[in-house]
């Protein structure tokens, strides 16, 4: 069973920018309501996905450059990183189902 990997200010540049497959970012923190909505789908896609693309979670509270970086100003949004550029944004408590359409055209999967 995969789990989201905690991302870091420290942490972002080896684990999303210099990763070998893609990587899927929730930005989210402890007091969003949204982003507690979310967190069940964000751990189905790590675990019906493990292998296929790295599940993070950046807690924009304690890590407030990579949102600033990348102009995170609601959560939860998710972004995919894919060879260090970011290729998908979501922003806001969307169903699993319209999130996946989103990722998985840029997965090394086949299609369900």
């Amino acid at each position: 069973m995969a789990h989201p990997i905690e991302i870091t200010d420290a942490t972002f540049q080896s684990e999303v920018l210099e990763a070998d497959k893609p990587v899927l970012i929730d930005f989210w923190a402890e007091w969003c309501g949204p982003c507690r909505m979310i967190a069940p789908s964000v751990q189905d896609i790590a675990n019906e996905y493990e292998g296929a693309v790295i599940v993070g979670k950046v807690d924009v509270d304690s890590n407030p450059a990579i949102p600033g970086r990348y102009g995170i100003v609601g959560i939860p949004t998710l972004m995919l990183f894919k060879d260090g550029e970011v290729v998908e944004r979501i922003t806001g408590a969307l169903p699993k189902d319209r999130i996946l359409a989103q990722i998985l055209p840029h997965l090394d999967v086949e299609p369900a």
